[in-house]
């Protein structure tokens, strides 16, 4: 089973947790093929992703594609800078099977992904947990006015998503978010999820709903994790400065957490300093919440 990460420097610190978790419930990791879309990684990042995996026991395949984010999707709006998030739309040009599941790297996975390998579309373009209705996200006004959306029209997070290829390539959906990205560029709210969502318009097939389990900072532990995929969504994250005292899931993601991963990936660095200036608001909120919630 091809399973695709997307990642960054400022990434790494998160994917510790996620490739151990991922590893541990995993029933036959022989059958597992990981590939990691690398930008900006270095040779030494690339070992120690191979290290970690192989303290771990993992026995599939492991491939590393390179991709300058910035060269490839800086016509398009960023996140804070970065279009490393879009580098998933890339999954169809790389994987040539018939499927494959990407998945974030801020997630806490209880599930065995195998049990993914033979899932049903159902004929739809891919599979993905059922979020909320349009009307609630922050890309509303764009796919309702723009799109032409109805507000009842289902969204879904784009940390856990199974891409059906074949369907892909048949329906030729390469030329058509490239199409929403040319005339759209500025107004991509949420990146990738936006231009995943525009394709599907609603009608993706659903993934069980313990396959992508917002945590937010202030909030308990979601229900129903043990068997499910823990997903820290927003800011801050549990390893994010700060990220100790005001997220509730820090305790369970820090246990998990190799002593290796750890100190490869744990120390204070200039690109950390920015993300936490860049996050301000989000560390602010975080403590206020976290407060109320005392």
């Amino acid at each position: 089973m091809d399973i695709v990460f997307n990642i960054n420097p400022l990434g790494l610190e998160g994917l510790g947790t996620t490739l151990i978790s991922l590893v541990r419930s995993c029933s036959k990791t022989d059958e597992l093929n990981l590939h990691f879309l690398c930008s900006e990684l270095n040779v030494d990042d690339k070992s120690n992703i191979t290290t970690l995996l192989k303290s771990e026991n993992y026995k599939g395949h492991t491939a590393f594609i390179d991709f300058d984010a910035k060269k490839t999707f800086g016509h398009l709006r960023s996140l804070h800078g970065d279009w490393t998030p879009y580098g998933r739309l890339l999954i169809p040009e790389i994987i040539k099977g018939d499927r494959a599941l990407y998945l974030d790297a801020d997630l806490i996975i209880g599930a065995d992904i195998l049990s993914l390998k033979d899932f049903d579309f159902d004929g739809h373009l891919l599979g993905a947990v059922y979020g909320c209705a349009v009307t609630n996200t922050l890309d509303s006004q764009f796919l309702i006015k723009n799109l032409g959306w109805t507000s009842d029209t289902g969204y879904f997070n784009s940390g856990v998503v199974l891409f059906n290829l074949k369907k892909w390539r048949a329906d030729d959906a390469d030329s058509k978010w490239k199409t929403i990205a040319g005339k759209y560029s500025d107004e991509l709210i949420s990146h990738d999820q936006t231009l995943l969502n525009g394709l599907c318009r609603g009608h993706f097939a659903h993934l069980p709903d313990t396959f992508n389990l917002p945590w937010y900072s202030h909030k308990e532990k979601p229900e129903n994790a043990e068997r499910g995929i823990l997903h820290f969504v927003g800011s801050p994250k549990p390893w994010d400065w700060g990220g100790k005292y005001i997220h509730k899931g820090f305790d369970e993601w820090s246990a998990l957490n190799s002593p290796f991963w750890k100190k490869q990936y744990g120390k204070i660095t200039t690109e950390k300093m920015w993300r936490t200036w860049k996050i301000r608001r989000s560390l602010a909120k975080g403590i206020k919440k976290k407060a109320l919630s005392s």
